[in-house]
């Protein structure tokens, strides 16, 4: 049994999903470039600012492969892209706690500054928020598919009243001939 066996795998939802994790994966992607771009040592505590951000070759290797991962959630899709974005976002919150306690310290060996912290409380987030999207709220829609699959026998009922209802309202054929008074 997979984790993800009890969600719908076709939804408009989908979209979200996917662009999320493609944005993400994307700003990570050149992040990750502008930093091997600009020759910073692998382990540098000191790092180097690169657009707004402290980085070394280690923090810009990670951010590649992360945002390398988040192309695959995009390009594959659907309850993966949502699983796996919600993943990395956690991932991008404790990692943002585990940075802020240690700035300042000979232990931060991704030369984190307070930017990248705030910059990986904001992707995290991001992402949580588009990994979450549609699946989870006090009050979905009946017509949300994570709704119908958690709710199957209200949605069965629901969906015989529908046919029901176009059944009972449909019009007879009109009548051919002259009208009768």
């Amino acid at each position: 049994m997979r984790l993800d066996d009890h969600l719908p795998a076709d939804h408009r939802l989908n979209q979200v999903y996917r662009y999320g994790a493609g944005v993400m994966g994307l700003i990570l992607v050149v992040f990750g470039i502008l930093g091997l771009l600009n020759n910073v040592s692998f382990l540098s505590r000191a790092g180097e600012r690169i657009a707004g951000l402290n980085s070394n070759g280690a923090l810009s290797i990670i951010s590649i492969v992360i945002g390398g991962l988040l192309f695959i959630g995009m390009v594959i899709g659907g309850n993966f892209a949502s699983t796996l974005n919600i993943c990395v976002g956690v991932a991008f919150l404790l990692s943002g706690f585990v940075n802020l306690a240690l700035l300042d310290t000979d232990s931060n060996l991704l030369a984190f500054k307070m930017s990248n912290v705030l910059f990986s409380f904001g992707v995290g987030l991001l992402l949580l928020l588009f990994g979450l999207y549609g699946r989870v709220a006090g009050g979905l829609p009946h017509d949300n598919p994570y709704w119908r699959k958690r709710h199957p026998q209200e949605a069965a009922r629901e969906r015989e009243a529908r046919e029901h209802a176009a059944v009972t309202t449909r019009r007879p054929p009109p009548r051919r001939g002259l009208p009768q008074h």
